[in-house]
């Protein structure tokens, strides 16, 4: 009897090993990502039907340095925060917005400046965010762009003046929905606005120059999983002492928006 207990005691604690650390899912050698599959360029599928992205490149070097196998785990971003409290996943890398949410994640140092902007039709009549007026403005469900059209103390006035905002779950969707003509705008980080309107190279979208707020980007770790944040934090910076970083933040049009030291 003594031997079979001490046994089920091995196996339970066996267990709490193979659970614990780097591996949401049970292997210690994974580090299972959370994103937004259609995130361009953060992450997003390419033409060979890859997940690909500046974030997840970045993600795939931090592997390589420290022996892990990636996971790629697409996610609902409205989901995000029920994958990584139940552990489906080990952070939420995917151009995620620090700011209004320093105390909700264990964050990485930020990594990348955006802002919030708004795309329109390059043949519309607007001009500027006054311009918005009595229009429908799309945004993505649960997006950073969101919560600022939505926040008293940043640019709820102006999302108050809109025909409505509609919400959208991602934003190829959106951009469909602009050039259809069902949304005279979209409110979204400049980064993907870039990505989106040089990918489609028909001259059919413009930024407008005032932009809604600034923010900056980082990792998102649950809040007691400090230990797994501080090395991927580590190896982050290794990546940019080493080149690394730039290179991909070239690669994927972000150079400007760098501003990890």
């Amino acid at each position: 009897m003594k031997k079979k207990i001490l046994s089920l005691v091995g196996l339970f604690t066996g267990c709490l090993l193979l659970l614990s650390g780097c591996g949401a899912k049970g292997d210690e050698n994974n580090f299972v990502v959370g994103f937004d599959a259609e995130y361009p360029p953060y992450g997003y599928m390419d033409d060979n039907g890859e997940y690909t992205g500046f974030d997840l490149e970045l993600a795939e070097a931090i592997c390589e340095m420290e022996g892990w196998t990636l996971v790629k785990q697409p996610i609902v971003w409205d989901n995000k925060d029920n994958e990584l409290n139940s552990g489906s996943i080990d952070c939420i890398w995917s151009g995620f917005t620090i700011d209004g949410r320093e105390d909700d994640y264990a964050w990485s140092d930020p990594y990348v400046d955006n802002s919030q902007v708004i795309v329109v039709s390059a043949s519309a009549n607007i001009h500027s965010l006054a311009d918005l007026e009595g229009k429908t403005v799309g945004v993505q469900t649960a997006s950073a762009a969101l919560s600022v059209l939505e926040d008293p103390d940043q640019q709820r006035s102006l999302a108050d003046t809109f025909k409505k905002l509609q919400e959208f779950g991602d934003y190829n969707t959106a951009f469909a929905e602009l050039e259809a003509g069902s949304v005279d705008a979209i409110a979204m980080d400049i980064g993907v606005a870039q990505y989106q309107i040089e990918s489609r190279d028909n001259g059919n979208f413009i930024i407008l120059d005032e932009h809604l707020n600034s923010e900056q980007y980082g990792i998102g770790f649950a809040l007691d999983n400090t230990q797994l944040r501080d090395t991927v934090n580590a190896d982050l910076h290794k990546l940019k002492e080493n080149g690394t970083f730039d290179t991909l933040a070239e690669k994927y049009g972000l150079s400007d928006m760098v501003c990890l030291e």
